[in-house]
């Protein structure tokens, strides 16, 4: 942990949902539920609330809502909590999304696609959140170790619309598609040790990541027709100092496609799902240039995401 923590992780901040840091180590199942309770659903409406108060809409205007998250289990789900905070219609369509790990964001955002493909919605408000505190665990092993060192708490929220709104950027979905490989799954996951999330973490991830990532990215251009050259803005998951730089090279990126994924990762850490979501966010107001936007996430599974992007 001294390693990690004190050398160059790429890390500075990290966010978590504690009163003081001593709970940290309060590691029971107990404390490990109670801290996710309590501050999962207030994250996941305080995103969701920026958000929508981001484009000027209200929370009457939702029709469907999608909440994911990987770090902590209620039932009713977080939907539930998340829409009568922010004062949703008893309409609305909600459906919570458990255990995708890391690459959620993905899987949220075609789901919230499919809505509005179907032409039943106008309106659909897309949440990722994780308490990562609530899964911490210590024992003497190096992938449990780095995981206390590398994840944060945060929550991140999109608006998806069938049609236009005015905003500063526009951004348009122009395709999507997941790589999914179940034999290597046992590669990076939860499992259950006295009652508490226990975080499988293997040496193999970083090269997993590059290895998936390339081939979905190299899937997808042949799919849609444009080059590589085409691409101006890299919309990547903010996983991990070994990571991002077996992106790099897979990828062949240079030290400015990566900037936003690697500020993400400076200031917060990992944050699981949300992170992907608070890379987009920062590449939209830090000026990055329009044109087509290849965003990712991979993780749980071993699953990877992807999907091509305008923005204008």
């Amino acid at each position: 942990m001294r390693k990690v923590l004190l050398g160059n992780n790429g890390i500075t901040h990290r966010h978590l949902a504690l009163e003081k840091l001593e709970d940290a180590f309060q590691l029971t199942p107990d404390s490990q539920h109670t801290r996710f309770s309590d501050h999962a659903a207030q994250l996941a409406a305080r995103a969701a609330q920026n958000a929508l108060d981001r484009i000027g809409l209200s929370p009457e205007t939702v029709d469907a809502l999608i909440v994911s998250t990987c770090t902590g289990y209620l039932c009713p789900g977080l939907t539930s909590h998340v829409s009568e905070t922010l004062g949703l219609r008893n309409d609305v369509f909600c459906m919570d999304l458990v255990g995708q790990g890391c690459g959620a964001a993905m899987p949220n955002l075609r789901a919230a696609e499919a809505l509005l493909s179907a032409g039943n919605y106008e309106t659909v408000l897309s949440v990722c959140v994780e308490v990562c505190s609530a899964a911490m665990y210590l024992d003497d092993d190096p992938g449990v170790l780095i995981s206390a060192c590398l994840f944060g708490d945060g929550a991140a929220a999109a608006v998806l619309r069938s049609q236009p709104h005015e905003t500063t950027r526009r951004v348009q979905w122009r395709g999507a598609d997941t790589i999914l490989s179940p034999a290597d799954r046992h590669h990076l996951r939860f499992e259950q040790r006295g009652g508490m999330l226990r975080n499988i973490l293997a040496r193999c991830v970083p090269s997993m990541a590059g290895e998936f990532s390339e081939r979905l990215f190299k899937k997808m251009l042949g799919k849609s027709g444009i080059a590589k050259s085409e691409i101006t803005g890299w919309i990547l998951h903010a996983a991990g100092r070994d990571v991002l730089a077996t992106l790099r090279e897979r990828l062949g990126l240079t030290d400015s496609d990566l900037r936003w994924s690697e500020g993400i990762l400076r200031d917060h850490g990992n944050l699981s799902s949300a992170s992907v979501l608070y890379v987009l966010d920062a590449a939209l107001n830090g000026g990055a240039p329009g044109g087509y936007w290849w965003m990712s996430s991979f993780g749980a599974g071993f699953s990877c995401h992807g999907t091509l992007l305008e923005v204008t």
